[in-house]
């Protein structure tokens, strides 16, 4: 494994984290939690050492089950990020009734950290993300919640999911901003800016969406149908979706080459793009079995070279021209 360092943490982090969106069994597929768990301890056994979910994942489902696989390893050894402020668990979605909403009011990012404590039986959380912008709420009312979580030792770090440059710098009016969650990947390159502007400035930065769910490690040939309306593949993600699925396809066959002339997985070839740019610190990926953790934690027993990293990216420049995320949640 390799590993890159958390500077205001001051603690090194592997170069992948597990991604638990499909822990949550939301969707992606054929999920069983004995599995899921299987492939959290590979991870941890690989040298993995940081684990992200939120109460958004299977409506607290995942956060269980993240609490089951951690009762079985040595917690201090762990990086424990989740979130709050958007999910149908906020107190403002039971209130209403809606379902999802974002609440980033003081009394609600409060709540939310107690329940996550409970749902994974822990008694604190190294990083706690606020998972998107509530915009209804003032940012200062947020990251006051956000301090007073810290001063309590029920949190050590604050975290941003999906802010802008300029909503960060209006949260660190009220307490440090020490990590920040982007979408990033060869098909979403969209926050790039942002995870360049990030770094000098002293935050880290944690990638979701490495692997495109699924669409960068060569698992799809042909435009899916996900028979699940909860998948996220079918309204998150619109590169599976004509003319954007093609696209990424003329990518992934670049990659099919190099992993081919290195007697490597595709797969591998992508979580190596994605690690080894300077400005990403950690990267989530996410497992649902023993088999899919051996795979990406084997892509750290090599390296791409300069020559190969420029040729996927000249790859990117010519085929893709999209923002693969969708804001609109």
């Amino acid at each position: 494994m390799r590993y890159k360092h958390f500077r205001n943490a001051n603690i090194d982090v592997s170069a992948i984290a597990v991604g638990c969106w499909p822990a949550g069994d939301c969707g992606y597929g054929k999920v069983d939690d004995k599995e899921v768990i299987k492939g959290i301890h590979a991870m941890f056994d690989h040298g993995v050492n940081m684990i992200d979910t939120a109460p958004d994942y299977g409506v607290g489902h995942s956060e269980i089950v993240v609490g089951q696989a951690l009762k079985e390893v040595d917690r201090s050894k762990i990086i424990l990020a989740t979130k709050c402020g958007a999910s149908a668990l906020t107190m403002k979605a039971i209130r209403t009734g809606r379902g999802h909403c974002r609440d980033g009011r003081y009394e609600n990012v409060l709540y939310e950290c107690e329940q996550s404590l409970r749902r994974m039986g822990v008694d604190y959380i190294d990083i706690m993300f606020v998972h998107w912008p509530d915009t209804d709420t003032p940012f200062s009312e947020t990251m006051e919640a956000m301090k007073t979580l810290k001063q309590q030792g029920k949190i050590r770090f604050v975290g941003l999911s999906n802010f802008d440059e300029k909503q960060i710098l209006e949260c660190e009016k009220v307490v440090k901003v020490d990590v920040i969650q982007p979408p990033y990947s060869m098909a979403v390159r969209s926050s790039e800016h942002i995870l360049k502007w990030a770094v000098p400035r002293g935050v880290d930065t944690c990638t979701y969406g490495s692997l495109g769910a699924g669409i960068l490690t060569g698992a799809f040939r042909e435009a899916p149908t996900f028979e699940n309306a909860r998948d996220p593949r079918n309204f998150f993600y619109p590169f599976f979706r004509e003319p954007s699925f093609s696209k990424v396809m003329k990518v992934v066959e670049v990659m099919d080459k190099i992993a081919a002339d290195m007697g490597k997985t595709t797969a591998q070839v992508a979580v190596n793009w994605q690690t080894q740019k300077p400005f990403v610190s950690t990267a989530l990926t996410g497992v649902r079995n023993v088999a899919e953790a051996d795979e990406l934690c084997a892509a750290f027993d090599w390296q791409l070279t300069d020559e190969q990293i420029k040729v996927i990216d000249d790859a990117i420049d010519t085929y893709l021209d999209f923002d693969g995320a969708d804001r609109r949640r």
